[in-house]
């Protein structure tokens, strides 16, 4: 509202030029060099959004309430209140005095903080907005510039927090002609991180429990922020249990409580754990886990030899690829079992100092070994599928998902087994009969040869050693001959046993077909074999005619005598044929 006009002087006593100026000049305050400064006035009213303020001169102002306000708060302002303004005008197109509370809060503002600049002392502000590359703060009715950077020693995903609370700032450049100012809130805190480092390492102790905050994640672990200083979380300290990267257990900007485990002063080296917090799940693990005993655990990691199963937080076993299944010898141990799958295992083995626990998968299901001998004994005879072909033998798939084998030697009776094998398919139906069944070693000994009965020993029970029988020439070899007797039972004629004479030990005299007689010398059921002697039968039948002939034929020749006696001989053979005709 406009104040009531000064009194004007009369036109009897006017005064002069000069004077009137003067005059008007004290009237309007212009010379008073009021403009430009900050004075005091009183909020007479307050109208809407704005205050109407009295500075003592010909009208009043108005001041917007949001210029009285805090960032983020309503504004506290009453009637009655004195407050300093900024003079910007002392009337403006509606006769009013131009006021502002912010030119004068900025004002006040800047000479302090000038102040502060000089002094490099901290100052206070609060944040209230965001803009391209950082933030504005408040310093008390100066508007700064905080950069992105600046905020915090480490990146700061979330400055919510931080928003509308007074923080303190360091100035770091300013220029009030432009009206420029820029703060850094990290150049505090680091300053304070610097002697809080000084008085954290001077009284670091093995041993000592602290607070500290996540500050990066590594492979290996993770770095924590003790408040100045950082320490080393490694990835074994986290927890008893198998962590297979820090991330899984912690994140950036996590409270943690932690353990000073190791500190160099030298290096200030700080090794920290936080599983040595906790009980050691280890302590008493042979009496919670005896030998023997079923338990049921989670699957937490598998690898190339093996599965890892946890049967409680902190105490973890391996069950060896051997130990995984009874059946499955060469599988790798992924295509057994899954990661996280729940599985009931058997302790086989407990080292609490090592800190090792051997489990077992098939000890938790029925030994196939075992149930096959149950039901199949030695000399059962069984039908299977030929699974696989090896140089030593056929593998037939048996009941209970295992496998026995039929040795080469057990093939035929009279084929040699590289002979015999070859009349074998992969997936071929065979029958074969169960030899032997060792659970210890998980072997099933096969037999197909023996479905049938050994011609050899039905062959070789009617002849006896020393007996001279006729041989059938099957082979014939630079060092013998291979001969069958009766019944197909085979023999074998060395070159040295093939005569008498020297001169007709020659294998090549004889051919396949041709009939020998030969005194069998050895009956050998091991190799399945006669050893037979023309030689021996040459030498047998000389000393029957010089036993029978030499005493009363001295004085004939050799020739004589054994011409003699096989006359004799074909004379016995012929009187026997006539007794039977």
């Amino acid at each position: 509202m406009a104040r009531a006009a000064t009194a004007t002087p009369t036109a009897k006593s006017a005064p002069p030029k000069d004077s009137f100026a003067a005059l008007l000049d004290e009237t309007l305050g212009a010379g008073n060099g009021l403009e430009g400064s900050v004075i005091k006035g009183k909020v007479v009213s307050i109208e809407n959004d704005t205050a109407l303020i009295d500075v003592g001169l010909k009208s009043e102002g108005r001041v917007p309430l949001r210029e009285f306000s805090v960032p983020g708060r309503p504004s506290e302002i009453r009637v009655g209140d004195m407050v300093e303004v900024y003079l910007e005008r002392m009337e403006d197109k509606n006769g009013e005095a131009m006021l502002s509370r912010d030119k004068a809060k900025r004002e006040e503002a800047w000479t302090l903080l000038e102040k502060s600049f000089q002094e490099n002392k901290r100052v206070e502000g609060v944040i209230f907005g965001r803009v391209k590359g950082g933030f504005t703060v408040d310093l008390s009715g100066a508007v700064a510039f905080l950069p992105g950077s600046q905020v915090d020693i480490r990146p700061v995903r979330d400055i919510g927090p931080l928003m509308g609370s007074p923080q303190p700032f360091q100035i770091l450049k300013m220029d009030r002609s432009r009206g420029n100012i820029v703060v850094s809130r990290r150049a505090v805190l680091e300053e304070s991180r610097a002697e809080q480092r000084s008085e954290l390492v001077a009284n670091l102790k093995e041993g000592q429990v602290l607070q500290g905050v996540v500050k990066n994640i590594t492979d290996y672990g993770a770095f924590v922020d003790l408040g100045g200083v950082d320490g080393l979380l490694h990835v074994t300290d986290i927890a008893w249990r198998r962590i297979n990267h820090p991330s899984d257990a912690l994140h950036i900007g996590q409270n943690v409580t932690v353990q000073v485990i190791r500190f160099n002063p030298e290096t200030q080296r700080i090794s920290l754990g936080m599983k040595q917090l906790e009980a050691d799940p280890w302590d008493g693990v042979v009496a919670k886990y005896p030998k023997g005993t079923k338990f049921k655990g989670r699957v937490t990691n598998i690898t190339d030899y093996g599965a890892f199963v946890e049967l409680e937080p902190g105490i973890e076993g391996l069950v060896h690829v051997s130990e995984m299944s009874w059946t499955k010898k060469n599988v790798h141990p992924g295509k057994i079992v899954s990661t996280s799958q729940e599985v009931e295992v058997m302790v086989l083995d407990v080292d609490p100092q090592k800190r090792r626990i051997s489990l077992g998968l098939k000890q938790t299901l029925a030994n196939p070994w075992e149930a096959f001998l149950e039901k199949y004994t030695p000399g059962a005879e069984i039908e299977g599928e030929v699974k696989n072909i090896t140089e030593f033998g056929l593998f037939v798939g048996l009941p209970g998902d295992i496998d026995g084998m039929v040795h080469l030697s057990d093939l035929s009776w009279d084929k040699p087994g590289d002979q015999a094998i070859q009349g074998f398919k992969k997936n071929d139906r065979v029958k074969v009969k169960v030899l032997d069944v060792d659970v210890g070693k998980e072997r099933v000994s096969l037999g197909i040869k023996q479905l049938q009965s050994d011609p050899f020993e039905s062959g070789a029970a009617k002849l006896n050693k020393g007996s001279v029988v006729t041989c059938t020439v099957t082979a014939v070899h630079d060092n013998g001959l291979d001969v069958t007797v009766s019944d197909g039972v085979p023999g074998f004629i060395r070159k040295a046993d093939l005569s008498r004479d020297r001169a007709e030990q020659r294998p090549d005299r004889f051919a396949v077909g041709e009939k020998v007689d030969a005194k069998i010398t050895a009956i050998d059921k091991a190799t399945r074999r006669l050893t037979l002697s023309v030689k021996a039968r040459e030498v047998e039948e000389e000393k029957q005619a010089m036993a029978e002939f030499g005493s009363s034929d001295s004085g004939a020749s050799l020739g004589d005598i054994l011409g003699a006696a096989l006359k004799s001989k074909q004379d016995k053979q012929d009187d026997k044929q006539d007794k039977d005709e």
